[in-house]
């Protein structure tokens, strides 16, 4: 593992926050001797962000807490043109309305994380439509689409898989390198921002900004100037899901969206073989203790998932809502109540381990009266093992058991408890 002369690249590292960078040795004497500021640009495409991109709002996170200054960038220009990476077809262009209602809860998921305010490492947060909408077309493309070459665009993930699915891509979309390059340039001019950050799928646009800059930066004259790009790995569970989906949908960082006790209940469910990746992402414990936790097995491994769950749901919504839903769940499936004792049936652990049925047990514990029904309930979302939607496929095992229980659910009203004999 390498080590860095600053905190900040060092926490990162540490964290597995790092997976490619531009000069990161050059970045590294920057953050060692001065205050960096750095950004991350963020589109109003839903009307709140969720847990997948909570590795993004923790880089902010960890820059500020390491000295450095947050630029939290809101895609309120970029919105209207839609972002073409990872996609097959066109994103739906959202109205200016839809975008300003979008932008309002987005912006809340940023409070509990970072400091905002005038000092030199306080975050502050801008919306690039403040620049983007006043462009003069012939303007922009005489000043910086000579820095662009079609050749070199046709060779980014976001245009060549598109073009080798033969899926295809507007002049429109193809424009949102230009603008997200132009961004960077326009920080890096407003607010001295030497340093933008993304995911491994932003690589390529991440480039063409740095690039841009330094092409800018040259036709002045200044040879010198330099800024940074730096990327985290993909973001997917230990079986290949999209993290911050689950059966049911996103899971969103709005609490009116997503409850404290459903967002603890999504950590809780983690899957063993991420419990250390997740603990070092997403929560704020010394890199020490989560190499313990990581270490243990079968019922220990348990009690990891639940600091896990209690301290990433504290990040985002408070130790109380943290410890409240964490009570919860432990009145839930080690008392074996909800407002009131639940009814349970019995399954052998032979049975669990050759895996049952899913919408048995729902039958058996009087849940429902019939498969249909069961069904139905899971096209419209309100059935749950262990407060997690499952779909039609799933077959319940010994993964399930929760402190030797596995909870049955639908909606909100209805549960039952599995033991096991």
């Amino acid at each position: 593992m390498a080590q860095y002369k600053s905190d900040f690249l060092n926490v990162l590292q540490s964290r597995g926050f790092i997976h490619q960078g531009t000069n990161l040795e050059a970045l590294d004497e920057r953050a060692a001797s001065g205050v960096v500021t750095g950004y991350i640009g963020f589109d109003a495409t839903a009307p709140s962000l969720h847990a997948g991109s909570l590795i993004q709002i923790m880089m902010l996170y960890w820059l500020q807490q390491t000295g450095h200054r947050p630029i939290v960038l809101m895609g309120g220009g970029t919105t209207k043109v839609g972002d073409p990476t990872g996609k097959d077809e066109q994103r739906k262009l959202l109205t200016d309305a839809d975008i300003e209602q979008n932008l309002a809860g987005i912006k809340k998921a940023f409070d509990p994380f970072l400091t905002f305010g005038e000092g030199e490492t306080d975050a502050i947060m801008v919306n690039n439509d403040d620049w983007l909408s006043h462009l003069g077309y012939v303007e922009f493309l005489r000043d910086y689409g000579v820095h662009f070459t079609i050749n070199r665009m046709l060779t980014f993930d976001s245009v060549k898989l598109r073009l080798e699915r033969e899926s295809p891509m507007t002049f429109l979309e193809f424009n949102y390198m230009l603008m997200q390059a132009y961004d960077y340039l326009e920080l890096q001019r407003r607010f001295d921002c030497v340093l933008q950050m993304g995911g491994s799928d932003q690589w390529g646009n991440i480039i063409n900004g740095v690039e841009l800059c330094r092409r800018v930066a040259a036709a002045k004259g200044d040879e010198q100037a330099e800024v940074f790009g730096l990327t985290t790995p993909l973001l997917t569970t230990a079986s290949g899901k999209k993290m911050g989906k689950t059966e049911g949908g996103a899971v969103w960082l709005d609490p009116d969206l997503c409850s404290p006790y459903d967002y603890w209940q999504y950590w809780r469910n983690a899957e063993d073989a991420d419990i250390g990746l997740l603990l070092r992402r997403f929560t704020t414990m010394p890199v020490d203790e989560i190499i313990r936790l990581e270490k243990l097995e079968g019922a220990e491994l348990n009690e990891a998932k639940k600091i896990l769950a209690t301290e990433a749901t504290a990040l985002l919504h408070g130790r109380k809502a943290a410890e409240d839903a964490a009570e919860t769940a432990r009145q839930v499936f080690e008392q074996g109540h909800a407002g009131g004792d639940l009814p349970s049936i019995t399954i052998s652990k032979s049975a669990l381990r050759e895996g049952v049925q899913l919408l048995g047990p729902f039958r058996e514990a009087g849940l429902i009266a019939s498969n249909g029904e069961g069904l139905r309930h899971i096209k419209g979302g309100a059935l749950k093992v262990n407060d997690a939607l499952v779909g039609r496929d799933k077959m319940l095992s010994l993964d399930d058991l929760q402190d030797g229980v596995i909870k049955l659910s639908i909606g909100k009203k209805k549960h039952a408890l599995i033991r096991v004999e």
